[in-house]
């Protein structure tokens, strides 16, 4: 049985992944910062418990909950992307890609629906440190969401098998990210 060639032969641990290495740097990266973020409001959530739950129930999350049924239903659009691609399917692949933009996107709308709910009512970021931790965490995460979108936009432009696998894996730390976040946030107590 003949061996497969590494997509990255020289990069090492990451000579395995799909996409470009540099990608998954960031990623790592990232995900090393977000973590520290969990720590820390881990941190002030043991030592302020009856603020954080109180604050917390001012949450709606079906909105969280619809917000991850969004994120997830794109990232399987993506995972469809890169499936198609490697068939050479480029015009499905754009499609798919397409479509998972347009989730993306939805994504955002929702967010923002929610941000000017709680502003209505005088819920901002200096409320309590819960909402500050709130609008800063999911604020964040929301760059990432518009650099994937970029990325993504990008790649339908250059579609090839490695841009598609890179922004994929982008995309799908994005994901990740707001499954760690919305039980977090939402549904802890």
């Amino acid at each position: 049985m003949k061996e497969r060639a590494l997509p990255n032969p020289g990069w090492g641990p990451l000579s395995a992944l799909p996409g470009n290495p540099l990608m998954w740097v960031l990623i790592l990266s990232e995900m090393l910062v977000f973590s520290a973020f969990f720590a820390l409001y881990a941190a002030e959530r043991v030592a302020a418990t009856a603020l954080f739950n109180a604050s917390q129930r001012e949450l709606d999350p079906l909105l969280g909950g619809l917000n991850t049924l969004v994120l997830l239903t794109s990232g399987l659009f993506v995972a469809l992307a890169v499936e198609a691609v490697s068939a050479g399917r480029i015009r499905r692949t754009r499609q798919w890609l397409g479509a998972s933009m347009a989730l993306g996107v939805l994504f955002g709308v929702i967010k923002g629906i929610e941000y000017a709910g709680k502003f209505a009512v005088g819920i901002t970021p200096e409320t309590n440190a819960f909402f500050g931790f709130y609008y800063g965490l999911t604020a964040f995460h929301f760059a990432h969401v518009l650099f994937g979108l970029a990325l993504l936009a990008l790649v339908t432009w250059r579609t090839s098998i490695e841009n598609v696998e890179t922004a994929a894996a982008f995309w799908h730390m994005v994901d990740l990210i707001w499954i760690l976040l919305y039980p977090l946030l939402y549904l802890l107590r």
